[in-house]
């Protein structure tokens, strides 16, 4: 798994490149998620574009981590997930509790959009 991030605007953008699953992958995700949440301020853009793959670990580890910013009162957005990884989201219905946008510019909106 590859992780780069930049920030725009006030948010972090983290591209994500790989799989996120039991083992190494899905711990060094959630490092980064907490080197985010301690480390940056504002929201936080996740882009699964390139996101091969991701298991019950890594949605855990997400699940987990939209609660942490959120207690925070940062908001979290998810940029084009794979039909595969939209179909685990719909699934388990997770699609209404993460916003999920088609394009970065839709996210961008969103999180940089003080009444939302």
């Amino acid at each position: 798994m590859n992780i780069v991030k930049n920030r725009v605007d006030g948010v972090t953008i983290l591209d994500i490149q790989g799989v996120i699953k039991l083992g190494e992958s899905a711990r060094e995700f959630s490092s980064y998620l907490e080197k985010v949440l301690n480390d940056d301020t504002g929201p936080v853009m996740i882009n699964f574009e390139s996101i091969n793959y991701m298991d019950s670990t890594g949605l855990g580890e997400l699940i987990g981590y939209l609660q942490k910013f959120e207690d925070r009162h940062r908001k979290m957005a998810l940029v084009k997930p794979s039909h595969r990884i939209l179909a685990l989201l719909k699934i388990t219905k997770l699609d209404t509790v993460f916003k999920i946008f088609d394009s970065r510019e839709s996210a961008m909106a969103y999180l940089t959009d003080n009444a939302a």
